[in-house]
């Protein structure tokens, strides 16, 4: 059998509809087409790491990801430039 990686949301997302909505997690498992042992260790994860595999933790790393994609960007544009020179020359002097 193939293994899969899941990202951190879809995770979050199927250990929340099993412990915070209440559905089951052979009928989540099914539904979302994974094997219910997978589902099974997330939520077991989830109810010994307080925070981890949480819909906020996971939001915030999607979160974080998406703006280091964005300064990434910025910074190959050049959109960046002008201001950073202003506190690099701050920080030198300052």
């Amino acid at each position: 059998m193939k293994r899969v990686r899941y990202p951190a949301e879809f995770k979050a997302e199927a250990v929340k509809q099993v412990t915070e909505r209440g559905h089951g997690v052979v009928d989540v498992a099914k539904r979302l087409g994974m094997s219910d042992k997978s589902l099974y260790l997330w939520v077991r994860l989830a109810k010994e790491q307080p925070g981890v595999g949480t819909g906020e933790n996971a939001s915030l790393k999607a979160e974080v990801a998406r703006l280091k994609a964005e300064l990434k960007r910025a910074n190959e544009e050049g959109v960046l430039s002008p201001n950073r020179r202003k506190f690099q020359t701050a920080a030198k002097t300052g």
